[in-house]
């Protein structure tokens, strides 16, 4: 295995930042749909994996097999080129630091690729939706264990509520997107398929087992409960409450979640590891140019 120093890291991310921030709009939209589905993915064999496992193995063990599974959307999105909005917001800031693109063009990138990210989420939240997550006899559906698990995971997600509330998911969201921009990172320290790979997998499954939030995640996580919401059964809907799953919606997706949690992101992704690492190594990249 090839490892390149954190200099060299450092410095080709801002080149990867450039060519990203160059791509036509209609390209950035559909790598960004494509990083969508992939992190849905991710996020859909998840919620199966992790059914069941926390009245038998406990609540932590749950989460690690969640976080487990997960990683596979952004090792698909790495090693194939999609876009995925919160990488990118490390990624084109350190263009804009180390080759002076303008942060107009960083937030064009962001803006094409976020629409496409939830365009790709949105599409596989409906597949699983009336697939996996239902059962259907004729024109009648009914949610399964995993559609179940699947509302109850998007009922969480839009429970932050007051001051409070919003300053967890905050909190949350930052950390989420220091720990996926530095897996990010590790990525391209190793140059074989299977260094990325392991280099990608141990930080995400930290974010995830530690309960943080990702803005693309959301945008499965949320409508593929939202979507299977109406085929629970009066048993299922029960169990997790009529007034919560009442306060899952698409409205509240977006003010209970999305918004705070994609600020949260940027701030991680952007500061945490972009302006942190590229003043780490100013004075060597300036040196190498």
């Amino acid at each position: 295995m090839v490892f390149h120093a954190p200099v060299t890291i450092v410095a080709k991310t801002g080149d990867a930042g450039k060519y990203k921030v160059g791509l036509p709009a209609w390209n950035m939209l559909l790598r960004g749909f494509m990083a969508g589905a992939y992190i849905a993915i991710g996020g859909a064999l998840a919620t199966v994996c992790s059914t069941g496992v926390s009245a038998t193995l406990g609540a932590g063990i749950a989460k690690l097999v969640l976080g487990a599974v997960f990683p596979v959307g952004l090792i698909i999105i790495v090693l194939t080129g999609a876009e995925l909005f919160t990488g990118d917001a490390m990624f084109a800031p350190m263009a804009a630091f180390i080759h002076k693109v303008s942060w107009a063009s960083v937030l064009n990138l962001w803006v094409w690729v976020y629409i496409g990210n939830l365009i790709g989420s949105l599409v596989y939240a409906f597949f699983m939706a009336y697939g996996p997550l239902t059962s259907w006899s004729g024109s009648t559906g009914t949610a399964t264990v995993f559609g179940l698990t699947a509302v109850n995971i998007a009922v969480g997600k839009v429970s932050y509520a007051g001051f409070f509330g919003m300053f967890s998911a905050f909190l949350k969201a930052i950390c989420c997107n220091w720990l996926v921009n530095l897996a990010i990172l590790l990525g391209i320290c190793a140059d074989d398929a299977i260094g990325k790979i392991v280099g990608i997998w141990f930080p995400i499954m930290a974010f995830v087992s530690s309960g943080f939030e990702h803005c693309v995640a959301n945008m499965y996580f949320i409508p593929a409960g939202i979507m299977t919401a109406p085929y629970l059964t009066a048993d299922q809907a029960a169990s997790i409450g009529l007034a919560k799953i009442q306060g899952l919606n698409w409205v509240t997706m977006w003010t209970n979640n999305i918004i705070i949690v994609t600020i949260g992101n940027i701030v991680g992704g952007l500061f945490f590891v972009g302006v942190l690492y590229y003043y780490a190594f100013k004075k060597e990249i300036e040196a190498s140019k």
